[in-house]
């Protein structure tokens, strides 16, 4: 018996049909994602409007807020520079041990965040190896202030700028960078013109990613921070703090602000994304 060849026939697909996966996916996202996240909402929603203000409004926590999103916003936007020099290294260059570099990128991602924590505070305390040339011969302090914080962030959030960049670069076509040096431009404008754009997206995407994953961080900064209210107090140890106080709807208005914040970041940032790739895609 010969089959026979249908051209209209639907295409043979591994997965179940379309209903059935979005279906999947859509109770897999509300049981892991939306329930945790509206737990949140309905136990603030428990708050007066005025008791919800005084709970995330209060100097302590405001001072908290600027130190966990500006060491987030400068740890982001340091990763995006290194980070980025990183993956070009790892990319366009061989030498001995790259492969030993390429994985100690993935170390902040394998290694426990107390860990690195305890690790950064030996190393950057004043009788610390970095931390006594630091402070020593510079006058500077890292460990137990808001630098302190700094550090542990740009630490933790390194590998989401590189292995964002890393497959980009490596799929770039080597032939527009020729060919724009055939045509007498510098390095440093074959970067700013051919290079730069190309990797723009994923560089912004990398700065998401660290910048969302600094602002939620608490294990590897609580033993670098010195938690000192004010000064080097971050907003999870505040959340933490309310917990073990009992204060649950405190803690949970004070997690809504900062999911909202981070969201509009997010938010902010994948729209600037989409602007990239749209001058990206007309540029060429």
């Amino acid at each position: 018996m010969s089959a026979t060849f249908n051209a209209t026939a639907a295409p043979y697909r591994v997965l179940p049909g379309f209903r059935l996966s979005l279906g999947f996916t859509v109770f897999y996202l509300t049981l892991i994602v939306l329930i945790p996240l509206s737990a949140v909402f309905l136990k603030t929603f428990s708050l007066s409007w005025d008791d919800f203000w005084a709970a995330v409004s209060s100097p302590r926590v405001l001072a908290s807020y600027r130190l966990t999103f500006g060491a987030a916003l400068v740890a982001g936007a340091l990763n995006v520079v290194f980070g980025g020099i990183v993956a070009w290294v790892l990319v366009r260059y061989n030498f001995p041990g790259k492969r030993v570099v390429d994985a100690l990128v993935d170390l902040p991602f394998a290694l426990p965040t107390a860990v690195a924590g305890i690790t950064l505070t030996a190393l950057y305390s004043a009788n610390g190896w970095f931390g006594r040339v630091l402070e020593g011969v510079f006058g500077v302090k890292v460990a137990f202030t808001p630098l302190g914080v700094v550090v542990a962030l740009t630490f933790i959030g390194l590998p989401f700028v590189v292995r964002t960049v890393q497959p980009v670069l490596e799929e770039a076509e080597r032939e527009l960078e020729e060919a724009a040096a055939s045509l007498g431009a510098s390095a440093l404008q074959t970067f700013g013109r051919v290079v730069f754009p190309a990797i723009l997206p994923s560089l912004l995407t990398g700065f998401a990613l660290a910048f969302a994953r600094a602002t939620g961080e608490y294990g590897s900064v609580i033993f670098i921070a010195g938690n000192m209210p004010m000064v080097s107090e971050i907003t999870p140890l505040f959340i933490i703090t309310k917990l073990e106080q009992y204060d649950y709807a405190g803690a949970t208005a004070i997690a809504v602000v900062m999911l909202a914040a981070s969201f509009l970041m997010l938010l902010s940032i994948n729209l600037l994304q989409a602007w990239a790739r749209g001058n990206g895609g007309k540029g060429r």
